[in-house]
């Protein structure tokens, strides 16, 4: 609003500079459409509309509608998303909704290309804090699915489809080899705990850090270490062990820590390496119970629901 106002007074001072004659109105600068999700029945509970919107959020939505699209207030219409996202998370391996969705916003290419844009943006930036990989792969299959699309349009979805699938929630981790400063080595499937942490971290990186000191700080994880409920790996997944042996000391001498010796991980794509760090939660099968975060909370929430 700021800016149309600033505009109108730009116009008007034009006008007014120009002379004698009688200045023409200027035309305000048309206001950018906004999408209003679907309102529950006012007749249900809390819990019933939250529910009620996961399978009606969009029924306002015009998907036919590509110049509103064009037209729309993008900030406004990536919150809408975002706040979808939101509704959807208490089931976080739940895709059927998503999945639902993807199908509507199959109505043409520049809607599936809008849609698929706001799902790269809030389930797949690693910066997002509603980044979830079982929302986004119904996202990747409707554009793999899609008519409209060659072969070289195909090959990044398809890749990021591959990398979603691996270390799913509830679903086995990918073993890895892990080499200790000594020489010797191990498996991730080889480390016997109640729960297993997998960090995958640089020397150097802040969040790294933070995320080192939260866990450190944190009772509930500390207690479990102690006790032998929980291991930590701290993995280091790149090739210059110079910088990694010169930051292995500040690794907490409780945790496993290790490097990917040949850097596997990263040339098999067995975990998912696009930002560091990341966080891995599995338990005594090796079960995905928390994937790709950087939570330490999220870490005891859901030990402490398992409890």
């Amino acid at each position: 609003m700021r800016r149309i106002v600033s505009l109108l007074a730009v116009a008007l001072l034009a006008a007014s500079c120009g002379g004698g004659r009688t200045p023409k109105p200027a035309a305000a600068p048309a206001l950018p459409r906004v999408f209003l999700p679907a309102i529950p029945p006012a007749s249900l509970a809390a819990g019933e509309r939250a529910e009620w919107l996961k399978h009606h959020y969009w029924d306002r939505f015009d998907f036919a509608d590509t110049l509103f699209i064009a037209e729309v207030d993008t900030a406004q219409m990536v919150e809408a998303y975002a706040r979808y996202i939101a509704l959807l998370s208490d089931a976080p391996t739940d895709g059927a909704p998503m999945d639902s969705l993807m199908r509507r916003a199959s109505a043409s290419r520049p809607m599936l290309d809008y849609f698929a844009w706001l799902g790269a943006e809030v389930l797949h930036d690693p910066n997002s804090p509603l980044r979830n990989d079982e929302f986004y792969i119904p996202v990747l299959r409707a554009v793999l699915a899609a008519p409209w699309y060659d072969e070289y349009e195909r090959l990044a979805p398809a890749c990021e489809l591959k990398t979603a699938m691996q270390n799913r929630i509830g679903e086995r981790a990918n073993d890895l080899r892990y080499t200790l400063a000594s020489g010797a080595s191990g498996t991730l499937y080889g480390i016997r705990a109640e729960y297993v942490l997998l960090f995958i971290n640089n020397p150097g990186c802040p969040m790294c850090r933070e995320i080192r000191e939260a866990i450190s700080a944190s009772p509930m994880l500390s207690e479990m270490i102690e006790r032998g409920r929980l291991k930590v790996l701290a993995l280091y997944p790149d090739e210059d062990l110079a910088e990694w042996h010169a930051y292995r000391d500040r690794i907490p001498a409780a945790w496993i820590n290790g490097y990917d010796a040949g850097c596997v991980v990263r040339a098999t794509d067995s975990y998912d390496l696009t930002a560091i760090p990341s966080l891995y939660l599995l338990d005594s099968d090796k079960r995905v119970l928390v994937k790709d975060s950087t939570d330490v909370p999220q870490i005891e929430e859901t030990i402490d629901r398992r409890s």
